[in-house]
């Protein structure tokens, strides 16, 4: 009896039917299909019959689609392909019944043998005997996995044992299989282990060990009995169904072609991923399922991750340092002095303008003298010698005050102050590679030693440790204490009791040595408050107020040792300067000294006060103007003096700073002056001085960082004299505050 869909009123009219008939019972079994989307379907279908019997008619219906114990139904074996012949009707036809056949008992069929294909043991199937051999009828074992047709396409479904469920690999389709079909599976797995106990030889008893008896074949139930057996002289006549059952078998049909494909497609598929390794079975069952973008989403963030982490080393020329030892007094030439660069250099102070930062080798030598620039801003705050920094920034912005003239130096306003007043990057580098080549000068008793044609190692020492001073170091604060301290010992110990520091002075440097080292000890003094340095510093003024002449001037030697009774403007200028150093430091001066001076500086004026000679009697030159024009600014003239606004500007146009007549000494005073004046003119005097002296300094060898003798005087000072003088030069942004013009930090 073929099962059919119909609806629950009909399916109570026809269970009524029956049991009119003689039917003992119809049962109704459900199907649950799930499609693609997880719903749930469900179709009522009439799945068996009970057995019923009529003893005229001889009519007996049996369930197609599962296993029953029935004894009516015990005959019929497991695997029974029933033949085309077999009556097939439906309880709603109006037809008359078919004619029933009554068929032998057919015999069991034998136990397939075990059967290995390439490995992989031989799917073992149980086909449901309702409906033709298709794959969707069928429940069968492939390999220890259990398979049944799925109802929709066709397709192989792994079955889930404990839940009873199979889902379709190919449409999504889900199924919950019958109280049949669980018969069917379990009667399955109970002849799969009887085949194992089987396996290990065939035709022997399992338990026993003995041969088992050849089983007495019994004759099929779908074949008609032989000639043989029929009694003699009957006459048997062919009913239709025995007459199809002589035919060949049907053809398979295109539907069971693609369900045999997809079978095998199937089969592959699932041994392929059983074989896989695990690795790769967790991935693809991991990666598959996910969407698209969450995949997009992890690969690029992996992929940005490892492109984060990878470095590439960076390329550089080749490194390399000079190394020198110094065994003897005298220093032989090495290599150039390099300083390695560093790529995040910040420059703090201005650039020149005329620095092409597109060219290489300009930006590497930048980048250098940044960094040579920063070790003069290098402070350690915790030194209890360095004043409050607002006091200090109040003292240079303020108008008044002598004390005020050497707040500048201090190291922690350096960038500030090199911005107001014109410097750049490289003039502070070439101040601290001059202080560099000065301290590897010093002899070991803290003095210097002129190496030229004079001889005076007080002017030497205190030539050497004016830049110091006014780059901010003192003997307790700074890089180069120790190189400062040496030199204020060595002027402290050869001062006489009447504060004389001429010491070993010859020819005429006795009072440039005096003046100049009296500057040292009252800037110290200033610097560091160091009380030590109080005596030392008034005593070397005493002197120099002692020495004046009547004319007010001073020559080379003390007016007290006899000699000449007038004095000089070169000589003179370095004593001024030292009575100015000794007021702002809060020592004693007689203001008559300062008048007497002025009054000398009368008697060798020309032009109104616009220029002045070397002495009385002498025509004017531009050194002894520029010196003598700063001495009248400390002594008080101010801009408003015809006098100093003419001498500057003929200063200005007739010796500005040229490199074919380099004069260190008219630079020194000439820069000083025109710092003070300010303005234009000051602007155009620092440009052209500024790049001259950078340009020219050495920048290899033994004596990178000074600059070679020349000009006036330059021979009877030498090398320490000259570099001396420059680097005072570049230090004058901050070396002394303007007089004139008041300083806004900002």
């Amino acid at each position: 009896m073929a099962p059919e869909t119909i609806g629950r009123s009909a399916l109570h009219r026809r269970k009524r039917k029956l049991a009119r008939s003689g039917a003992q019972k119809v049962h109704a079994g459900k199907r649950i299909r799930r499609g693609p989307g997880g719903e749930v379907k469900r179709d009522t279908t009439v799945m068996a019959a009970k057995a019923f019997s009529d003893p005229t008619a001889r009519l007996r219906l049996i369930a197609l689609d599962r296993v029953s114990n029935d004894p009516l139904e015990s005959d019929v074996p497991l695997q029974t392909t029933f033949p085309a012949s077999l009556p097939l009707f439906d309880l709603a036809s109006e037809t008359p019944l078919p004619e029933i056949v009554n068929f032998p008992p057919a015999s069991p069929a034998p136990p397939p043998a075990p059967a290995h294909r390439s490995g992989v043991a031989q799917s073992t199937s149980i086909q449901m005997p309702h409906k033709p051999t298709d794959l969707v009828d069928q429940v069968w074992l492939d390999g220890d996995v259990l398979m049944c047709g799925c109802p929709d396409c066709g397709a192989p479904m792994s079955i889930r044992l404990w839940l009873m469920i199979a889902d379709c690999w190919q449409c999504g389709t889900s199924i919950e299989l019958s109280e049949e079909q669980e018969r069917a599976v379990q009667k399955l797995l109970d002849r799969r282990e009887r085949e194992k106990q089987t396996a290990a030889g065939p035709g022997v008893s399992p338990d026993t060990g003995t041969p088992d008896p050849p089983a007495k074949a019994l004759p099929s139930r779908s074949q008609p009995p032989a000639a043989s057996q029929r009694p003699a002289g009957s006459q048997h006549r062919e009913s239709p169904q025995e007459k199809k059952s002589h035919l060949p078998p049907p053809l398979p049909t295109p539907r069971r072609q693609a369900t045999a494909a997809a079978r095998s497609r199937a089969e592959r598929e699932i041994r392929r991923r059983a074989e896989s390794p695990s690795v790769v079975a967790w991935f693809c069952e991991t990666f598959g399922n996910l969407p698209a973008w969450l995949v997009s989403m992890v690969f690029h963030m992996v992929l940005l991750t490892l492109l984060g982490l990878l470095t590439f080393p960076a390329t550089q020329e080749d490194l390399f340092i000079t190394l020198a030892t110094t065994v003897q007094k005298e220093v032989t030439p090495g290599g150039q002095i390099v300083v390695e660069p560093t790529e995040d250099v910040k420059f703090d102070l201005p650039i020149p303008r005329d620095v092409d930062l597109d060219n290489p080798q300009e930006m590497e030598e930048l980048k250098s003298a940044a960094k040579e620039a920063k070790i003069l801003q290098e402070v350690n705050t915790a030194e209890f010698n360095l004043p409050d920094i607002d006091v200090v920034r109040q003292q240079i912005q303020s108008v008044e005050g002598a004390s005020r003239t050497y707040a500048a130096r201090d190291p922690r306003v350096r960038v500030e102050m090199v911005k107001k007043e014109g410097g750049t990057t490289l003039t502070e580098a070439a101040v601290a590679r001059a202080l560099r080549w000065l301290a590897r000068q010093q002899e070991s008793p803290g003095h210097w030693q002129l190496n030229a044609g004079n001889r005076s190692d007080t002017a030497a020492t205190s030539l050497a440790l004016l830049p110091f001073l006014g780059a901010g170091q003192s003997h307790l604060v700074g890089r180069y204490r120790q190189t400062v301290s040496g030199g204020l010992g060595f002027l402290v110990r050869i001062q006489k009791e009447d504060g004389d520091l001429r010491h070993n002075s010859a020819g005429n440097t006795g009072m440039y040595a005096h003046g100049q080292s009296a500057i040292v000890l009252c800037e110290a003094f200033m610097l560091s408050g160091d009380e030590s340095l109080r005596l030392p510093a008034q005593k070397a003024i005493d002197f120099i107020v002692d020495a004046q002449y009547p004319d007010g001037g001073w020559k080379y030697t003390p007016n007290r040792d006899g000699g000449a009774r007038r004095g000089d403007t070169s000589v003179m200028g370095w004593q001024l300067m030292a009575l100015q150093s000794a007021r702002a430091a809060g020592l004693q001066v007689p203001t008559a000294t300062f008048e007497r001076a002025s009054h000398y500086l009368d008697g060798v004026s020309y032009e109104h006060g616009s220029q002045y000679a070397y002495a009385r009697g002498n025509r004017p030159t531009h050194v002894m103007t520029a010196e003598a024009l700063l001495c009248r600014m400390y002594m008080g003239w101010t801009l408003n003096d015809p006098g100093l606004k003419t001498g500057i500007r003929w200063l200005a146009e007739n010796h500005p700073p040229r490199r074919a007549q380099t004069n260190f000494y008219y630079w020194y005073y000439a820069t000083q002056a025109f710092h003070h004046y300010g303005g234009s003119l000051w602007n155009r005097w620092n440009l052209e001085m500024r790049d001259i002296l950078v340009q020219t300094q050495e920048k290899s060898g033994a004596n990178a960082g000074s600059w070679t003798p020349q000009g006036g005087h330059a021979g009877s000072g030498g090398r320490v004299y000259v570099t001396s003088f420059a680097a005072c030069n570049l230090e004058v942004y901050y070396r002394h505050l303007p007089i004139f013009r008041q300083i806004d930090l900002e």
